[in-house]
């Protein structure tokens, strides 16, 4: 008999819904997607705070179930309290026989710490793909005290209490195991790809959806959070200066107006000809922008936040083919080696600007780095490959929880 044959659902405590963030979407889903194939029952726990519409839906996606809870009323720590509790109660419902939970920040992170103290027997598994606490989104985000008080208390404390820690970078691995948790307890998955992966259009037709002529096109697809805006605008400058016809394409926008201040700067410098803001695209835009530019770059500040996190945007980038020119920080490098693109120093506005045109100079440089980018991807972070290290927690932790009798709340 299989170990993932029992009836028992894996719970997965979600800290978004589906909508609009990628943890869910990007991460979590095409991980126990995998396992759902391979036999395991996985039903999803998510709270809806952020997408309100789909508060109380229930679907299957690939096999996996998707539990939205309900949408939660009155002051802020009310409704916290509210999902937690309801988080807590399904999960009870659902009898698992293990829980995995994604980020430790959350409702989801809450329920674990009180799971681990009032059913020690029932094995949870947590999963960090950011760095959430300090130096890293606690800084960025402007969360009341007391919450980020909380989150730190989580990030720090919650991986020493759980069976088995997933981690999607190495930073991150060294972060948990800073804080006292066991080596052998931690385990490297980093962000992957589905292969094959998404149908792009012929570069013909995805420049004539965007409505790119042939100019020399750099994507930039991003957030605005990982680098100064001045950094690039200054990068931009320079590649101008050598390539007058050059454009930057931007997919994305700033979440405090740094698109704008882009523009702003671009405009000062006398470039903004060059620069092409989208903002926020849909999968279609976003698609035909991977299929019709020339060129890709990914910029980062050697930060904490940026050495721990593990961007589904840049292997999306790499499984398109595309030549990329990014920063040497954290993750990137391991993604990315001296086959498969171009690493820069971070903060380095100069470098990046001669990487591009490099490979604007040199179009069969570019090609052979944009394929060995996408074998590189797939040969090396594919979600089957990346899952057999979920499973074999899964398998490991479940016979640890059998022999303590866990799985069994009433």
């Amino acid at each position: 008999m299989l170990l993932n044959a029992n009836a028992q659902p894996v719970v997965v405590l979600a800290p978004f819904g589906l909508r609009p963030k990628a943890t869910l979407s990007r991460r979590a889903l095409p991980l126990t997607t995998e396992l759902a194939q391979r036999g395991w029952p996985i039903h999803v726990l998510a709270p809806p705070d952020l997408w309100p519409a789909d508060a109380g839906l229930i679907t299957s996606i690939n096999g996996v179930t998707v539990e939205h809870g309900p949408l939660q009323r009155g002051p802020g720590p009310l409704r916290m309290l509210k999902a937690v509790r309801w988080m807590y109660r399904r999960t009870l419902e659902l009898q698992p026989q293990l829980v995995h939970v994604f980020k430790p920040k959350g409702y989801g992170g809450i329920v674990a710490a009180l799971l681990r103290r009032l059913h020690p027997a029932l094995p949870v598994l947590l999963d960090t793909d950011d760095w959430e606490g300090r130096g890293g989104w606690n800084d960025r985000l402007d969360y009341p005290r007391h919450i980020k008080a909380l989150i730190n208390w989580l990030e720090q404390n919650l991986p020493r209490q759980v069976a088995a820690v997933s981690v999607a970078s190495r930073t991150l691995f060294e972060q948990v195991v800073s804080y006292g948790t066991d080596p052998a307890q931690v385990v490297y998955i980093p962000n992957g790809v589905s292969v094959p992966g998404r149908q792009l259009p012929k570069r013909a037709i995805a420049r004539a959806l965007l409505q790119l002529d042939e100019r020399p096109t750099v994507l930039l697809y991003t957030r605005f959070w990982e680098f100064a805006v001045e950094d690039v605008v200054a990068a931009l400058v320079g590649m101008v200066a050598q390539c007058p016809t050059l454009r930057l394409l931007v997919i994305g926008a700033g979440e405090q107006g740094e698109d704008q201040r882009m523009l702003q700067l671009a405009r000062r410098a006398g470039i903004d000809h060059a620069l092409d803001l989208r903002g926020w695209a849909d999968e279609r835009t976003i698609a035909a922008a991977l299929a019709g530019a020339d060129i890709a770059i990914y910029p980062m500040d050697d930060t904490l936040l940026n050495r721990a996190k593990c961007s589904a945007k840049l292997t999306e980038q790499m499984q398109a083919g595309l030549p990329l020119v990014a920063a040497h920080v954290g993750q990137v490098a391991e993604y990315i080696d001296e086959h498969s693109g171009l690493l820069v120093r971070p903060s380095d506005s100069g470098a990046l600007a001669q990487g591009v045109l490099r490979l604007i100079n040199n179009p069969a440089l570019a090609a052979q780095l944009g394929q060995a980018a996408h074998a590189r991807v797939e040969a090396h972070f594919a979600w089957p490959l990346l899952a057999n290290d979920l499973e074999r927690i899964y398998q490991s932790v479940q016979v640890k929880g059998a022999r303590n009798g866990g799985g069994d709340l009433n």
